[in-house]
């Protein structure tokens, strides 16, 4: 992998911060694989042997480890590599409104549409007192733990990763004038009106954070274009667009885009275990006719029910696929301590249920609803479906999308979200719908599953060349090659 080096040629350390971190540990040391994009997209920069892994604590085992290290760097040895992490410990009450209050609702909902307006948000005491007393809070801890680790470094470079983390950047920059800061939003940003919802002192310091990163970067060229019109419309900054470039407080700040890939050979691997074929074998014996697939956390943005409603209306229609078809869903529930994903999920629930009830027989279940995370048993899937929904309402890249064709065996047909990050790469050769169109959904089922061989086979063969024509390492030197070449602009412009 290339590393990034100082003008003195020495090689730079290379620091990550992100919310969650590579591993989650539990009270007796053991420790599982930290879940989620961020995490898988991360691994192989954490690989890199002068990075170090700065987190939260997130579980109480995370803040016994921590405890136990003195909050200092650690090794730490997974199946998937080395990884040196620093896990750093808040305040619970200061945790609980960071995640529970900014994070997760306000900012996630903000950055998917996903408020009904004329209902809510409602900014409060609670909420504002949540972003001054939480979400900032943690912000500073770990921006502290930043300066530490890079105490006595020259030319630092700090990656600092998603929407947890937007106030981070600031605090490191008057600390530390220096440092380089690359800032990577692994979710959607949204144009600027959605950002109104937020009172303006609020907002402005959540783009003063991100605007004292050096490089901003998005998945999608529609994600950085909404951010460099935020920047004008919002701050009434002198931007750029061709270019990509905010001019602010005498600084150029980088915007780009850095599309995700995901790692196939790892995929791949995957795809030929024991357990996997285990699993698939099993697909395989109660398998009808046809076989279509979801696999996502049941998350608001995922829009499962718009789903599931397009597959009821496709068998109401469609008579002569009774029997003949089923739709496997493995959800895996998220956020649970949150009222709007509790009740999401019930709603799920409720409808595969009704549509059970209303087209099933005794001998057949329209919907297997999996509630679960095991990444073998989609993959199995992923092997064995004829057409893939992967219909968010928006998303910042999802893997899935990306996955699933990879490995599948069928020449599988995707129906894939116009307004997912992965539809600027795949669009070509998937059936893209308008997530919020329950009868284009219900009719793009249909089409997948009666395409000719021959279209099917053709699709199949692009989205799979589009999917293996970059890996993470790819993504990763991308983005070096930035920090190196706006670095030497920047010593250049000071020398000059």
């Amino acid at each position: 992998m290339t590393s990034t080096e100082g003008s003195s040629g020495q090689r730079a350390p290379l620091v990550l911060v992100s919310n969650r971190g590579p591993v989650t540990f539990d009270v007796d040391g053991s420790f599982t694989r930290g879940t989620g994009g961020l995490v898988t997209a991360l691994t192989g920069l954490a690989t890199h042997r002068d990075a170090v892994w700065i987190a939260s604590a997130m579980t109480e085992g995370d803040v016994r480890k921590s405890r136990e290290r003195r909050g200092r760097a650690f090794k730490v040895d997974t199946p998937s590599g080395e990884f040196h992490v620093r896990l750093v410990v808040s305040e619970h009450e200061a945790y609980d409104r960071f995640y529970n209050v900014v994070a997760n609702p306000l900012l996630w909902f903000i950055q998917h549409y996903l408020w009904d307006l004329s209902n809510a948000p409602d900014i409060r005491d609670n909420e504002i007192e949540a972003f001054e007393y939480g979400y900032k809070a943690v912000n500073e801890d770990l921006a502290r733990t930043v300066i530490e680790q890079i105490e006595g470094e020259a030319e630092p470079v700090v990656m600092v990763h998603d929407y947890h983390l937007y106030t981070l950047p600031a605090v490191v920059r008057a600390a530390r004038p220096d440092v380089f800061l690359h800032h990577f939003i692994h979710i959607p940003w949204t144009q600027p009106d959605a950002w109104r919802v937020l009172p303006k002192r609020m907002r402005e310091e959540i783009f003063h954070g991100v605007l004292s990163n050096d490089i901003v970067g998005f998945h999608t060229r529609s994600y950085r274009w909404n951010f460099l019109q935020c920047c004008r419309d919002l701050m009434n900054l002198e931007v750029d667009f061709e270019g990509g470039v905010v001019h602010v407080d005498g600084r150029e700040v980088w915007v780009r885009s850095y599309p995700l890939p995901i790692d196939y050979e790892a995929t791949r691997k995957v795809a030929a275990s024991k357990r996997t074929k285990e699993f698939e074998a099993e697909i395989e014996r109660r398998r009808r006719k046809h076989i279509i697939l979801r696999v996502d956390r049941a998350d608001l943005s995922k829009n499962v029910l718009r789903g599931f409603t397009a597959f009821d209306r496709f068998l109401g229609q469609h008579p002569e696929f009774h029997e003949d078809v089923t739709f496997i869903a493995q959800l895996m529930p998220s956020r649970m301590d949150v009222p709007e994903y509790q009740e999401y999920l019930q709603r799920i629930e409720a409808l595969v249920a009704i549509v059970n009830h209303r087209h099933g027989t005794p001998d057949w279940m329209p919907i297997q609803l999996k509630l679960r995370d095991d990444l073998e048993e989609a993959v199995a899937a992923y092997k064995q479906y004829d057409a893939m929904i992967v219909n968010p309402m928006f998303d910042g890249m999802n893997l899935v999308a990306k996955e699933g064709p990879l490995v599948n065996e069928r020449n599988g047909v995707s129906i894939l979200s116009e307004n997912t990050g992965a539809h600027e790469e795949l669009g070509e050769w998937a059936l893209s719908v308008n997530p919020f169109d329950i009868k284009e959904t219900a009719d793009m089922i249909f089409r997948a599953l009666t395409m000719s061989a021959d279209e099917r086979e053709r699709r199949a063969k692009g989205l799979k060349a589009a999917v293996t024509e970059r890996d993470p390492g790819d993504w990763i030197d991308e983005q070096l090659a930035d920090i190196r070449a706006k670095s030497g602009a920047m010593t250049a412009g000071t020398s000059g």
